[in-house]
């Protein structure tokens, strides 16, 4: 049961995480780190057991470099149950869905969440780009649907984009500012707009250095380099669509491209290509770089 604070907030207890990729499991990673049980779920039981695994994993890295005590992955790993069923029984105060960046998929978790969960749970989205409202929409009680944009990797990246829908009621809001606060993230309220602010913003930029390649410009590296070096981004921004998944990149490019009408978001035909090749990426071994345990074998390390 959701437990009521001073000024509507409400703390989060149990929660459940809906999909158990990449951002999945480091969701679920930093909600348990902050004493919250925590169910993963996802239909694949292979997906369930890497995402045990890199957890596991992403645990003992932060003990090495002594950012956890030693006896903290026992523990974290101890409040994340796995199960391939979405079911009456998890009865969280949250649910969190992580699927794949897919308007139907999506209103299917909340479909099935806001019918087997208590009235009270909240619903939140880490979509990148999906509209928060249309997914309230298709739910009872569409006040308690918000965004809560978390970005890669979790459990090192410390903004959170929370976006309010149209109908988002105020303490959905404020109970899942003070969720990422506890989490040790900062939490940054946006309305629900094509792509938010982060992907507004950071996509055409991606975008345009795909074109800057495609058009022969200037070479892979040297583009990274010159907005690593010029501009003091931490790292360029081929390797950072790498990061991000070229397939999550194009699929926001499209919904800004039409739900703005603009061509300045159309999406470069040498993004389209690669993704049609499967070159996603590090998550499929190769993009603009290629990648062996996750660093470019090239000697770059997004």
């Amino acid at each position: 049961m959701i437990m009521t604070e001073d000024a509507g907030v409400q703390v989060v207890r149990r929660a459940t995480v809906v999909g158990a990729g990449t951002m999945g499991r480091g969701i679920a990673q930093v909600l348990a780190g902050a004493g919250i049980e925590v169910t993963l779920v996802d239909v694949s039981e292979a997906q369930l057991q890497q995402a045990q695994e890199d957890i596991t994993q992403s645990l003992h890295r932060l003990v090495r470099r002594g950012a956890a005590p030693a006896g903290q992955p026992a523990e974290v790993l101890g409040r994340i149950r796995c199960t391939p069923h979405l079911d009456a029984s998890i009865g969280p105060d949250l649910l969190v869905e992580a699927v794949v960046e897919d308007l139907p998929a999506k209103r299917a978790v909340f479909q099935q969440g806001a019918s087997v969960l208590p009235e009270t749970a909240i619903l939140a989205s880490n979509t990148s780009s999906i509209s928060i409202t249309t997914l309230a929409g298709a739910v009872p009680g569409p006040q308690r649907v918000a965004g809560m944009h978390f970005f890669n990797p979790v459990p090192v990246m410390s903004l959170v984009e929370i976006v309010r829908g149209e109908r988002t009621s105020p303490g959905t809001v404020q109970t899942i500012v003070a969720l990422a606060q506890r989490l040790g993230k900062s939490p940054v309220v946006v309305n629900d707009y094509p792509g938010f602010v982060s992907n507004r913003i950071l996509l055409p930029m991606l975008n345009e250095a795909m074109f800057v390649l495609m058009e022969g410009v200037a070479g892979k590296e040297a583009i990274d380099e010159v907005m690593r070096l010029g501009m003091n981004h931490p790292m360029g921004p081929l390797q950072l669509a790498d990061l991000i998944g070229l397939d999550v990149c194009l699929h926001i490019l499209e919904v800004l491209h039409r739900d703005l009408g603009e061509d300045k978001y159309r999406p470069c035909p040498l993004l389209r290509r690669m993704v049609a090749a499967g070159l996603l990426g590090r998550k499929s071994g190769a993009g603009f770089y290629a990648y062996a345990g996750g660093r470019a074998s090239d000697g770059t390390a997004p």
